[in-house]
């Protein structure tokens, strides 16, 4: 669908771009075979004349929206025509000094192990063609750490054209306390890395809210599904503040544990201190945020909460849950 989509309005802007005059509704849906397998030519059934405007509707719509200025223009008759001018289309040259083009070329850098690795060597080819220098190799070393973003999961690629594509998705979701995953339906808003793991951000349809989800915990296939988005999305998706939130990152208070001497080296690093208690136990005090629960729960018997009482009750809660399956 998302390929078929994509093919249409690649057709209906080279025509809007190759005419020399406005051309009507008409003409268009007889000129683009996406149009004509979908309701037949301009002088069909009327039945499908409705169906056949939502969709070239939407279609100048997303066209406007990745910046193809489309111009309406009425004719003497009274029939409208549209048509792009590529006066208005051409971008100005593109000049990059070394430095620039070192750090776009970078940037490409990244996505070479990653599924994105095609569309970044793509990106690579037209940098030298807009004048990245040939003495600049952004595949060379630029200092002791490399920049590397790997995806693994099978679900970033259909879960990133859906976001692109804006189609709502299902699909199974195992939790971090749950013995068995679960069906979600989501409006996907926006992919991003975090600390080495990658999240989707967007609306649950189930639950009526926002949710993130870490992809390496969605089992089986993503499934697209049809019709329009139900909640609006958010300008600007904070997926990394989200997430952390979730992971206990913004805290606003101190929590008590006991923690086995060999164990909970990622709780060791957060702690603001941290007291020998003998027996192969340590007793810590560690910033108390939201998700916090969920993250000592994957601890198991290592740790202990011994205040404040809210969070034990917490902890004792989900262990339970997680002991009945």
């Amino acid at each position: 669908m998302a390929i078929a989509k994509a093919e249409r309005l690649m057709n209906l802007a080279l025509c809007l771009l190759g005419t020399r005059r406005p051309l009507s509704k008409r003409e268009l849906r007889d000129s683009i075979e996406a149009y004509v397998e979908a309701f037949g030519p301009g002088n069909g059934p009327s039945g499908s004349d409705d169906s056949f405007n939502r969709m070239f509707e939407r279609d100048k719509d997303d066209l406007r929206e990745l910046g193809l200025v489309i111009e309406t223009v009425e004719s003497l008759d009274g029939e409208v025509g549209y048509m792009a001018r590529r006066d208005s289309n051409r971008l100005p040259p593109i000049t990059l000094d070394a430095e620039e083009a070192a750090a776009l070329g970078l940037a490409a850098k990244v996505w070479q192990q990653a599924r994105l690795a095609g569309a970044a060597s793509g990106a690579l080819q037209k940098l030298r063609a807009a004048g990245l220098p040939e003495d600049v190799d952004p595949y060379g070393s630029h200092g002791a750490l490399e920049p590397r973003i790997p995806v693994h999961e099978a679900a970033f690629e259909p879960l990133m054209l859906a976001c692109r594509d804006r189609r709502p998705v299902v699909f199974d979701y195992r939790k971090a306390t749950a013995a068995h995953p679960e069906q979600r339906h989501v409006e996907p808003w926006a992919l991003e890395c975090w600390r080495g793991h990658w999240y989707l951000a967007g609306w649950d349809r189930d639950r009526g809210a926002e949710r993130v989800f870490r992809l390496s915990r969605i089992t089986g296939k993503v499934r697209s599904r049809g019709g329009r988005y139900t909640a609006d999305v958010p300008d600007v998706v904070t997926v990394r503040e989200t997430v952390a939130g979730w992971a206990g990152e913004i805290a606003d208070r101190s929590a008590r544990i006991r923690l086995r001497s060999d164990a909970g080296y990622p709780l060791r690093a957060k702690a603001t201190s941290v007291r020998e208690l003998g027996d192969g136990w340590d007793e810590l005090e560690i910033p108390y945020g939201h998700g916090l629960d969920a993250w000592l729960v994957e601890f198991g018997p290592d740790v202990v909460v011994l205040e404040p009482a809210e969070l034990r009750a917490d902890v004792v809660d989900r262990l339970r849950a997680v002991a009945k399956g």
